[in-house]
């Protein structure tokens, strides 16, 4: 699958992106909410309760801007099969630091789900994110995801904020999406803890 959005160009990895995915993993802030900020080691993490692509994974799709080629990081659609009786993807997403705040994520996000829910067959896509991401929770809410529940799951790495939770998202095509009234995700908007 390869997709062009108005700057990006999203494509299957391939083996000589791997340096880049590598880097990636190598920057403390980019894997900040993911393991607490620790570089991961060049031949991937095979425990992780997170993805540590490395140019083989059909599923991910290497981000690069349109007009350079420039690769700034990889989007993810993740098929999880039928749940509640839905046809459910999960998407994931990581950038370069030099991408953060010009609206890269959200632009790869929306192409995706759109690509997912009008020509994949998708009737929901899924996200989770840290309650104290409040970047990443920026990009969902922008691309059209409502939050769901708040999941606590356990985690291999201590996370900073990691005691409030990942937030579940969802976006769908022909169903209400729920939207709790129990939880309120604004209220870790005052939390100190970036």
């Amino acid at each position: 699958m390869n997709l062009n959005s108005s700057r990006l160009t999203l494509r299957p990895v391939c083996p000589a992106d791997r340096p880049m995915l590598i880097a990636l993993e190598a920057d403390t802030e980019v894997m900040r909410f993911l393991n607490g900020g620790e570089p991961v080691p060049e031949a991937g993490l095979s425990d992780a309760d997170f993805l540590t692509p490395r140019g083989e994974e059909p599923e991910v799709l290497a981000a690069e801007l349109r007009e350079s080629g420039t690769f700034i990081g990889w989007f993810a659609l993740f098929d999880d099969g039928l749940v509640d009786g839905l046809n459910t993807a999960e998407i994931g997403y990581r950038l370069a630091r030099s991408a953060w705040g010009q609206g890269y994520a959200t632009e790869g996000v929306q192409a995706l789900v759109d690509a997912a829910l009008k020509h994949l067959g998708y009737d929901r896509v899924r996200a989770e994110t840290m309650a104290v991401n409040l970047a990443s929770r920026r990009v969902l809410e922008k691309s059209g995801f409502r939050y769901v529940r708040t999941a606590h799951p356990e985690r291999h790495w201590p996370v900073p904020g990691g005691e409030h939770g990942e937030l579940v998202y969802e976006i769908g095509m022909n169903y209400p999406v729920r939207v709790p009234t129990s939880h309120n995700p604004e209220a870790v908007r005052g939390l100190d803890l970036l």
